[in-house]
């Protein structure tokens, strides 16, 4: 039976399966900075590029938040 019909997807909207570059990159993403991967490799195709860096970046607003907040542990000169 059709997912739709099941109730698994709303009526009319179908879900297209990932494609293998984005599995790839969201995995590269996951585990090394872009910075290693550039270094690493001497030639990446530039949509490849594109697909890593964009599974670089935090997906949820949490994860944003946590990040754009992130403190080295350095003092700020400027505070003192």
């Amino acid at each position: 039976a059709p997912a739709a019909v099941l109730g698994l997807l709303p009526l009319g909207k179908t879900q297209s399966p990932e494609s293998l570059l984005d599995i790839a990159a969201r995995k590269v993403a996951e585990k090394w900075p872009f910075q290693r991967v550039e270094e690493r490799f001497e030639r990446i195709p530039e949509p490849v590029q594109r697909r890593i860096v964009y599974w670089s970046f935090p997906r949820s607003e949490r994860e944003i938040c946590m990040y754009s907040s992130f403190n080295t542990g350095a003092e700020d000169p400027a505070a003192g």
